[in-house]
Order: structure tokens, then C-alpha cells, then sequence
């Protein structure tokens, strides 16, 4: 039988992503998909109705895409969980280890849910599904031309008759997908640039840029999976004094650190933004409800702090490019449906490792091993 993809516009605030574009569409009807378009579904990305028509999708209302499709594409979970119906599937961005109450309803719903950012970062076979990595990229592009726009001198050094300015000293604090494309981006733009990491094995990737590596006394954080993991107490005491004391020598800084499920490290601290310069910036693209790698930063805003550092607030920088950011997450989920449903048709199939590393809910059930003790733990008083 053949699968039924639905695509719904995207409603979370701020966010101009899609989750199908019509280039993704034509490779899905091609493949022997059928293809449901919510009217509008791609206007915020500038990809119009007509375009997903002349890929083979049919354009209808929300109401009908969530009733008449097997498969549900998004980015964020949509707002109206109780519209998908029992044996659907759902596939997006749907942050299980944070959203308990989420996942709770989708699997009491029947709703067989498909997290891409569970998808493991070391599986090479699935490296074509990793939305994580295609947006991360996004972000760490665009983080650094937020900066340079907030920045009040060049990232560049130029020389000009009337004397030559010194180039801007540039701080990438992570050296994750994110980090390694901000680290590239402000080199192209001219910037003296150094980046840190407490993983040792990120600190040859940073080299490898042509950065400079910032060496700070501490202990190794590397975690499993490609990730840093979470510091303990007195390890992240004793990193945040030496990068208080680092972070002064430099006009931008650029914060990419996450552990997924967890609260953001803070990275900067009070004390480590009272001694940056008058005119210096940070961006933080860790911001978010769970707080972020900078202290007072605010998701979503920029901050002017009492000693004159600019704070930008950047947690979802990929919906502000969302032309390109939707091209990439559109060809990461083509990918994982020939996983899902090769030959459009729909096979949960959980000894398959990268289902068995996606598939959070099925038949009723939060099947994740990852899943329910992170539950547990967010429900226990």
C-alpha cells in the first residue's frame, strides 16, 4: 500500500522553515509516494503552492493533510497533537528528552512518533538522515554574520590611507558541526579566530580550521556519541574561571555548546562578561527555555549589558535562513523515509538500528530505551 506524506506549515513563533520542499517532494512522488501539502506550507521558506503542484503534490487544507496522510512530516511537533490519528507516523524535531507531555499523548494517541535528533551522529549509514548536523551548520554560519552585523568594528584587517585596523579577535567556544562552521565563516570574513573545546579529540578538528586553539587547564568532557557530556561541579568551576579569564582578550565570542536533554553549560559567566570590552559581542546559540551557554542571555533577543557587550539571544538561527535550512532538513528526511517506507511502503521494522535509534513510540508504547527514564526523572518530585 502506498504511504501518504503529509507536510503542514509550521506555526511555533519566529519559525519560516518547512519540513518538505518541492525539490524533496518530487523525489518522494518519484519514488512512489503520495504527497499532501498544507496551502501555504512553504511561503515562509519563499517556496510557493504552485511549485509543490508541479512536483506531483496535491495542496489542501490542515485539516485534511492531518486526516488523510500516513505520515506526518514537521520541524517542531504541531500544536494540535490530537488531530494525528492511531497509526500514523509522526517524524520531526521532537526533543523527547524535554518534552515528556508530548511524548506521553503520542503514544496514548496511538502515534508512532520519529525523533531525528535521537539519530546517532557516529552511524554512517545514517549521515544523510542527520538534521541535527544539516541545521547546526545553518546556525553556525549564521551566528557569526549576527555578530559581525552587532560587531562595531571590521572582522577584517584593513589597510587605508588613513592607517590600518587591527583584524577582530574571534572566540568559538564548541567545536561541534556548529562551532567547526562558525570557526570557517569568520575566517573567510577576515577575523583572527580561536576556538576551545574540553573534548580532546575536537581540538585536532579545531586545528584543522586554522584556528588557534585555545588551550585552558581542565579536565577531558568527552561524552558518548560525537557529544561533550556534562561537566561535574567542581570541573565546571574550575573551567569557568579560566575561561572568565580568557574570554577578555576578545571582541566576539560565539557559544555552541548543548548536551542533549540537559540544561546548556553556562560558559559565560557574569564575572566573564563584566571584563569583556565596551562594544564586544556574544552570541549565544545555546539560548533557550532551559537557559544557555551565556549568563543573561535571552532567547530570541539581543541585550545590552550595563558595561556595554551586546548578548544575542540565538537558539533557532536556522529559521532565519530558512530557504536554504529547509533544503537541507527536506533531503534529511527524504533519506530516512527510503529507511522507513523503501519503495513507499510504510515497515516499522525496530531491529533496523537507525529505526531502533529514531522510533520513540509504537503500538501505544514509549519504546525509546533513552526515553523513559528521562520521563521518570522529569515527572518525580
Amino acid at each position: 500500500m502506498t504511504t501518504t506524506i503529509g507536510v503542514v506549515r509550521e506555526t511555533a513563533p519566529g519559525e519560516r522553515r518547512v519540513a518538505l520542499t518541492p525539490d524533496g517532494t518530487g523525489r518522494l512522488t518519484t519514488s512512489g509516494f503520495q504527497v499532501l501539502v498544507e496551502k501555504g506550507a512553504g511561503q515562509g521558506a519563499w517556496f510557493d503552492d504552485d511549485e509543490y503542484a508541479a512536483a506531483g503534490a496535491t495542496v489542501c487544507t490542515r485539516d485534511d493533510v492531518f486526516a488523510d496522510s500516513d505520515a506526518l512530516l514537521c520541524i517542531d511537533a504541531p500544536p494540535e497533537p490530537g488531530a494525528l490519528h492511531t497509526g500514523q507516523l509522526l517524524i520531526g524535531l521532537l526533543s523527547p528528552l524535554t518534552e515528556p507531555d508530548l511524548i506521553r499523548s503520542l503514544a496514548t494517541a496511538g502515534v508512532t512518533a520519529v525523533s531525528l535528533d535521537l539519530l546517532p551522529r557516529t552511524l554512517g549509514r545514517a549521515q544523510a538522515m542527520d538534521a541535527l548536523t544539516s541545521q547546526a551548520n545553518v546556525a553556525g554560519y549564521k551566528a557569526v554574520l549576527l555578530a559581525a552585523a552587532a560587531y562595531a568594528g571590521y572582522f577584517p584587517m584593513l589597510m587605508t590611507a588613513a592607517g590600518t585596523t587591527r583584524p577582530a579577535q574571534v572566540l568559538v567556544l564548541g567545536a561541534g558541526v556548529a562551532g567547526l562552521q562558525a570557526i570557517a565563516t569568520a575566517r573567510r570574513l577576515g577575523a583572527l579566530v580561536t576556538g576551545y573545546d574540553v573534548r580532546e579529540a575536537a581540538r585536532s578538528d579545531l586545528a584543522s580550521t586554522g584556528a588557534t586553539v585555545l588551550d585552558l587547564p581542565g579536565p577531558a568532557g568527552t561524552g558518548t556519541g560525537g557529544y561533550a557530556r556534562e561537566l561535574t561541579g567542581s570541573e565546571a568551576q574550575a573551567q569557568q574561571q579560566a575561561l572568565d579569564a580568557a574570554v577578555a582578550r576578545f571582541d566576539v565570542v560565539v557559544t555552541t555548546a548543548q548536551v542533549p536533554g540537559r540544561r546548556p553549560p553556562e560558559l559565560v559567566s557574569p564575572d566573564g562578561l563584566a571584563a569583556m570590552r565596551p562594544g564586544s559581542v556574544v552570541v549565544d546559540l545555546a539560548a533557550g527555555p532551559r537557559g544557555g551557554n551565556v549568563a543573561g542571555s535571552v532567547p530570541d533577543a539581543t541585550i545590552v549589558t550595563a558595561r556595554g557587550v551586546t548578548v544575542i539571544g540565538a537558539g533557532n538561527l536556522p529559521a532565519t535562513v530558512p530557504h536554504a535550512a529547509s533544503t537541507a532538513y527536506s533531503r534529511n528526511v527524504c533519506a530516512l523515509l527510503a529507511c522507513l517506507a523503501p519503495g513507499g511502503v510504510r515497515t516499522v521494522d525496530l531491529s533496523d538500528e537507525v529505526q531502533a535509534a529514531v522510533v520513540v513510540t509504537h503500538g501505544g508504547r514509549i519504546i525509546h530505551p533513552l526515553v523513559p527514564g528521562v520521563l521518570d526523572e522529569e515527572v518525580t518530585p
